[in-house]
């Protein structure tokens, strides 16, 4: 089975599909009010317990990215399960190629998602991504809302 391949200018609110199959459903929808040009595509779509997802991302971002903080949260069936932040982008010996780019330019990416190092059990997943360009992260120039329903047990 394919993943969904698109780009588009990003309609505030309303929610993408990532892939659906029988065993699995993905969409995601922006947190903000703003119009993104934004794409993202993952494969395969069959199963959640591969060892390795596709990734494939291209987003032209809003501001410059010297500095730049990752916040991702995870909640499972309601309950919040996961809370990380990491500064990804700090200005000075940044690894990640993302860092140091341009607001209005295009920044497209391909990476793996390792899918082996957790199991994911049936249930209703959702998960917030969100981008600061400050340590005080109050000035936001990404949020993501993902959905993920499980279908099927792992065991």
């Amino acid at each position: 089975m394919f993943g969904l391949l698109f780009f588009i200018f990003f309609t505030p609110g309303a929610s993408e599909f990532l892939c659906a199959s029988s065993d699995l459903e993905m969409s995601y929808t922006f947190c903000d009010s703003t119009t993104h040009a934004f794409r993202f595509n993952l494969t395969p779509c069959t199963t959640m317990n591969k060892p390795v997802w596709n990734a494939d991302l291209t987003w032209i971002p809003r501001s410059d990215i010297t500095f730049l903080k990752i916040i991702f949260t995870a909640w499972y069936n309601g309950a919040k399960v996961l809370h990380w932040k990491e500064v990804l982008c700090s200005g000075a010996d940044d690894e990640y190629a993302v860092c140091g780019m341009l607001k209005g330019e295009t920044i497209a990416r391909k990476f793996d998602i390792k899918g082996a190092r957790m199991e994911f059990p049936k249930g209703n997943y959702r998960i917030i991504l969100q981008g600061f360009s400050d340590e005080s992260e109050n000035n936001m120039i990404a949020c993501l809302d993902f959905t993920m329903i499980v279908k099927q047990d792992i065991f």
